[in-house]
């Protein structure tokens, strides 16, 4: 590993030091362009200060030293109190948090306003803050305004590029990348998750970031979609064996129609089991057996070593955010009943 500098290598469109981000595509292209990404071939490039250590305390966190958790993503109408309100009444009593994701097609409140909205509704929050459409300065401010509301930590991520498409005139700013994110966290007090893809290229580079990530300040490592349990823990092995000693929430994949599962498909990096995702939705009951299978697959999840909870992750539903909450819930009560 080398050490760092503050200059970002030449070609990559979002600016990374601490690359690659999670968006590398199977054939090894940059998420936002037609080139390889810059950090191919590299070698992995190491967190060069002592690491930083939150001393704010978290829910989630504490709980996991004892039992498994249940983080669920909060997925709601945007600009909706009313909905923030009904989904959180549906998950908050049968999770240990929620997530609040970020959207590059979807705008929603400022994070601190959705997740003061979130915590006045009774819920938990893990709010992600992405470096995509903040500069440094407005970083800060959120940052500070989140551990002035309360959350229960912040997910910090370089986030997912916006595709020419998508809102055509608005700039990307990244300023800074998930990691240097996650040291700004950390040193403000507040706990801190990071995101890992654990089959996005370069595979064999991975296990170590984690380990880089943490120096950075991280608590908790939140991984991405994997094909199967068994890559999930033989990335975890090899994490371990890099020096991460952190803990893993390892991502469950909710869908029970061919919508919500195609939501899970569209991102580089991420991946599901298709014989999994061929049986649910050929089942006579696609909504039982997407419940189904997002229990075992949960369960498998959590007999791995290290792997301390599951993030329910997805709109569990085409049928509306309110009929997915309904959805994860059955998920989340039924893996509840195992502790």
């Amino acid at each position: 590993m080398q050490p760092v500098s503050d200059v970002p290598p030449v070609g990559c469109p979002k600016r990374m030091v601490f690359g690659p981000c999670g968006g590398v595509r199977d054939d090894g292209r940059c998420e936002l362009d037609e080139h390889p990404c810059v950090f191919l071939d590299e070698p992995l490039v190491r967190w060069p200060d002592p690491p930083v250590q939150p001393m704010t305390p978290s829910t989630l966190l504490d709980r996991a030293a004892y039992a498994p958790v249940v983080l669920a993503d909060l997925s709601v109408t945007p600009f909706d109190p009313a909905s923030v309100r009904r989904v959180v009444g549906v998950l908050a009593p049968v999770s240990d948090g929620l997530l609040v994701g970020e959207h590059a097609n979807r705008p929603d409140f400022p994070p601190t306003m959705f997740a003061a909205e979130v915590i006045a509704a009774g819920g938990r929050v893990w709010t992600t803050l992405a470096c995509r459409d903040r500069n440094r300065v407005v970083l800060e401010q959120e940052l500070a305004g989140l551990a002035a509301v309360g959350v229960d930590g912040v997910l910090c991520v370089t986030g997912d590029g916006r595709g020419a498409s998508v809102r055509p005139g608005v700039t990307q700013v990244f300023d800074l990348d998930g990691i240097r994110l996650a040291a700004l966290a950390a040193g403000m007090g507040l706990p801190v998750a990071v995101p890992e893809a654990p089959e996005a290229p370069p595979v064999d580079l991975r296990p170590a970031r984690v380990a880089q990530k943490q120096r950075a300040g991280a608590q908790v490592c939140v991984l991405n979609h994997a094909s199967s349990p068994a890559r999930v823990a033989a990335f975890v092995a090899a994490a371990r064996a890099a020096g991460a000693t952190l803990p893993f929430v390892a991502g469950v994949a909710v869908y029970t129609d061919e919508p919500s599962a195609r939501v899970l498909q569209r991102f580089p990096g991420l991946h599901l089991d298709g014989a999994v995702v061929g049986q649910v939705l050929s089942a006579p009951d696609p909504r039982a057996a997407g419940i189904a299978a997002a229990v075992a697959e949960a369960r498998a999840l959590l007999a791995i070593p290290g792997v301390v909870g599951v993030n329910l992750s997805g709109t569990g539903s085409s049928g509306g955010v309110d009929d997915g909450a309904q959805v994860k819930a059955e998920v989340a009560t039924q893996l509840r009943g195992m502790t």
